[in-house]
């Protein structure tokens, strides 16, 4: 039978008309199910939304959110407008031989023996990184960052939050605290000035949202909690803080990039309480540990910074170094509730005040000292002229001490001539030396540093010798040896030593 007979056959067409039927059952049964009942409502207007329907619970929630969003909102509202872009350009010099086509360390590790051009270039550096307006005077802003954003720039541009471009020049660095003081000239009225919080009101715990321009992505924002207070860059080791920065920093997990340097770390209620300076990362991005110096740590820097030029730093004129728990035992004192001055500068502020090598300062004017950098950080705050109270262990008793603090001189600070004694030594017992070195039946205590053009340094004291004997008094330990060279009865000192097991015995320096 052909296709067309079978389309017209008697079969053919009745299976068509039952399907035919089946489909208009199903469309009018579809229809009296939706018609909604007379009288009420289309679907369409009867459907409450996702909240509505929620549990009393999850809306009391979702309303909490919202309440923390509006938070958010707010912050990014008030902190943004004054958190500026700053691009600067550094000149720098190219020391790599005319040939070398990439960076010499690149692939390989440095050749010491490695020709370096004579004639070296120079050429200009751009970089990128934030600021916060903190200060406006009639049409001149200041704009806090970065040393290391803005303190070598011979090119500074800062950009607003409305996308203006200002010419800016540079009012005052400081390299010890990391900080630096730029200056623009607007009439604009839409210029913000941020509004600075007390940093040392912080918690562990605390909302923290960085504001800056990670990667150049102008007026980002990220949110954290205050991780830690009071890092220092020894707490992370060799991946710590640039060296000498004596800044103590906000640790937090709120994400932190190339570019935030110099951007805002504020509180939930929109007050700056930090400036981001860096972060601790193995691949260059962020992974939660971003640093931040506390606000407190710069409000003093940018009034000298406006009135001077620069930070002006008080000097007490000690030389502080770790202590390990050896020679902390010996000492009588905790290696981690206090300093320990090894050195004392020759009429300096201390020196007048009647420190001593070997004291170990445990308050200051009241305040109970935490270790090295803080220590370090108080007296550099306190006013040239004011007199500080101090409390130091000495001979396993306190001693109290009053200093009139004087401005600090680097070239002074520097003269390593000044220094007394000029060794730094630490018990036999320490953990830090081998012990399967020392010589057999040997009392005294190690020098591990000899400060060069120090008194030590030119009466012939090594590092690696053992002092047994100071003006020929015996010495078993770190507390007999600073007792024995403070001694104010003798007018010279001179060490016996045990050097490559051989007994020798040194200069003597006639102390003064």
């Amino acid at each position: 039978m052909s296709i067309i007979k079978r389309l017209y056959s008697r079969n053919f067409f009745i299976i068509n008309l039952v399907l035919v039927g089946v489909i208009i059952g199903f469309g009018l049964a579809y229809t009296g199910f939706s018609r909604p009942p007379a009288g009420q409502p289309s679907a369409s207007i009867q459907a409450e939304s996702p909240v509505a329907q929620a549990p009393a619970d999850v809306k009391a929630a979702i309303a909490t959110a919202e309440a923390v969003q509006n938070a958010f909102r707010y912050v990014a509202d008030r902190v943004q407008p004054a958190v500026v872009e700053i691009n600067v350009v550094e000149t720098a010099t190219d020391q790599s031989g005319p040939n070398d086509q990439v960076p010499p360390f690149f692939f390989k590790a440095p050749d010491q023996g490695q020709d370096q051009n004579p004639n070296p270039q120079q050429f200009q550096e751009r970089g990128l990184g934030s600021g916060i307006i903190v200060r406006r005077d009639g049409k001149t802003v200041y704009v806090l960052t970065n040393n290391h954003v803005a303190g070598s720039a011979t090119e500074i541009t800062v950009t607003t939050h409305d996308g203006k471009e200002y010419k800016a020049s540079l009012v005052g660095k400081d390299e010890r605290k990391d900080l630096a003081l730029v200056k623009f000239s607007s009439d604009s009225a839409s210029i913000a000035v941020a509004t600075l919080g007390d940093s040392s009101a912080l918690r562990v715990g605390d909302w923290a949202i960085a504001i800056g321009n990670p990667f150049g992505l102008v007026s980002s924002v990220t949110a954290g909690i205050v991780s830690a207070i009071g890092r220092t860059g020894s707490d992370l080791g060799p991946s710590g803080a640039p060296d000498g920065n004596i800044s103590d920093f906000i640790q937090t997990d709120a994400s932190i990039n190339k570019g935030n340097s110099g951007g805002a770390l504020v509180n939930i209620r929109g007050e700056v309480v930090g400036i981001n300076t860096w972060i601790a990362s193995p691949t260059g991005g962020s992974i939660g540990l971003g640093f931040a110096i506390p606000i407190n740590n710069a409000k003093r820097a940018i009034d000298d910074f406006i009135t001077k030029g620069k930070v002006s730093y008080g000097w007490l004129g000690v030389s502080l170094r770790d202590i390990d728990k050896a020679t902390a035992a010996e000492l009588g004192v905790d290696p981690k509730a206090g300093a320990f001055a090894a050195h004392v500068f020759r009429d300096s502020p201390a020196d007048k005040g009647g420190f001593l090598p070997g004291d170990y300062v445990t308050r200051v004017n009241g305040q109970d000292v935490t270790g090295l950098d803080q220590l370090v950080r108080i007296v550099g705050d306190l006013s040239a002229g004011r007199r500080a109270d101090f409390v130091v262990k000495r001979g396993g008793a306190d001693v109290k001490l009053s200093v009139v603090i004087e401005p600090r001189k680097d070239a002074v600070a520097a003269n390593d001539g000044n220094v007394y004694p000029g060794l730094d030594v630490v018990s036999l017992k320490s953990e830090d030396i081998d012990q399967t070195k020392l010589p057999k039946g040997v009392s005294g205590v190690v020098v591990v540093n000899v400060i060069p053009k120090s008194p030590a340094a030119t009466i012939g004291v090594k590092p690696g010798d053992i002092i047994t004997q100071v003006n020929e008094t015996a010495i078993s330990t770190v507390r007999d040896f600073y007792r024995l060279i403070n001694d104010p009865a003798a007018a010279k000192v001179a060490f016996t030593v045990n050097r490559d097991g051989t007994s020798v015995t040194t200069l003597a320096y006639v102390r003064k």
